[in-house]
C-alpha cells in the first residue's frame, strides 16, 4: 500500500499543481464579474445587492462610446494591413531563400520583445519630429507594427502545414501562376488568414500601452478612455465593462476554434 501511495503521489501533485494555476487564473475574473453586478458605487466584494445599473454605465457613457468606435476603426485598419503585409512576408519566407532572411524575419518579430511603451513613445517622438498629429494614421501604424507578428506566425504555421502537391497538381493542368494563387493557395490557407485577422483585432482593440501615447482626444480608444475614467471615478463601471471584454474576446476566440481551428492554426497540434 505504502509503494502504490508513492507512486501515485507525483500524480496527485501534479493534478492538484494545475488545478492551483487554473484557479489563480480564473479568480481574478471571477471576483471582477460579482464585483460588477454591485448596487453600490463604490466597489466592494461581496457585493449586498446585485444590480445591472453599471452595465448600463458602461454602454451609456459617452467617452465609452466614442472610445470603441475610435477602437474599431483602427482595429479594422491595423488588422486588415497587418494581414496583407504578414501574409505577403510569410509567403516569401516560406517560400524563397534570399540574403537577409533571418534579419528580416527578426525585425518583423522584434514588437514581442520591445515593450510596447517604447513602440509608443516611439511612434510620438517621430510624429512630433515630421509635425503630425496624433491622429489615426500614427494609432493605426503602431498598431500595425504592435500585431505584425501574430498575423505572420498565423500564416506562416498554415504555410507549413500546406501541402505544396496541390498546387503543383494546378501547375500541370495549366493553370498559370495567378490563378493558382486565388483559386488553390488562398482558400487552403484561409483558416491562416482569418486566424491571424482575429488575433490581431483582439491584440489591437484591447492594445493600451502604445496607445496612451499616440492617441489624442479625437483618438482615443476603449482602453485609453477606461484609463482616463479610473482617474476621476471608483465606480463599478471599469468592472462591468472588463466582463463585456472577457466575454466578447471570449466568444471570438471559441469561434475561431470551432469553425477554423486554432491548435492547427498556432501549431498545438498536427494536422489530420
Amino acid at each position: 500500500m505504502g509503494s502504490i501511495a508513492l507512486h501515485t503521489l507525483p500524480g496527485r501533485l501534479a493534478r492538484l499543481s494545475v488545478v492551483a494555476v487554473i484557479g489563480f487564473l480564473i479568480l481574478p475574473p471571477l471576483v471582477v464579474t460579482i464585483a460588477a453586478f454591485n448596487e453600490k458605487a463604490l466597489l466592494s466584494f461581496p457585493p449586498e445587492r446585485l444590480s445591472l445599473r453599471w452595465f448600463a454605465r458602461a454602454l451609456t457613457y459617452e467617452d465609452f462610446r466614442a472610445g470603441f468606435w475610435n477602437g474599431l476603426i483602427v482595429t479594422l485598419w491595423a488588422s486588415s494591413i497587418a494581414l496583407a503585409i504578414g501574409a505577403a512576408f510569410a509567403f516569401a519566407l516560406d517560400r524563397y531563400e534570399f540574403r537577409l532572411k533571418r534579419t528580416i524575419e527578426t525585425i518583423l518579430l522584434s514588437s514581442l520583445i520591445v515593450p510596447h511603451f517604447t513602440i509608443g513613445l516611439g511612434f510620438l517622438i517621430i510624429a512630433a519630429q515630421i509635425g503630425m498629429a496624433r491622429g489615426f494614421t500614427v494609432v493605426v501604424t503602431a498598431h500595425v507594427i504592435l500585431v505584425l507578428p501574430f498575423v505572420l506566425r498565423s500564416v506562416y504555421v498554415s504555410l507549413r502545414n500546406f501541402d505544396r502537391r496541390l498546387e503543383q497538381a494546378a501547375e500541370s493542368l495549366g493553370a498559370p501562376p495567378a490563378r493558382v494563387l486565388l483559386t488553390v493557395t488562398v482558400p487552403l490557407l484561409l483558416p491562416g488568414l482569418v486566424s491571424g485577422w482575429l488575433l490581431a483585432a483582439i491584440l489591437s482593440f484591447n492594445e493600451f500601452t502604445a496607445s496612451l501615447f499616440v492617441t489624442g482626444q479625437r483618438t482615443q480608444t476603449l482602453p485609453v478612455a477606461m484609463y482616463n475614467y479610473v482617474r476621476e471615478y471608483a465606480d463599478p463601471s471599469m468592472a462591468a465593462i472588463s466582463v463585456l471584454y472577457i466575454a466578447a474576446t471570449a466568444a471570438l476566440l471559441t469561434f475561431a476554434n470551432l469553425y477554423l481551428g486554432l491548435g492547427k492554426v498556432l501549431n498545438v497540434e498536427q494536422p489530420r
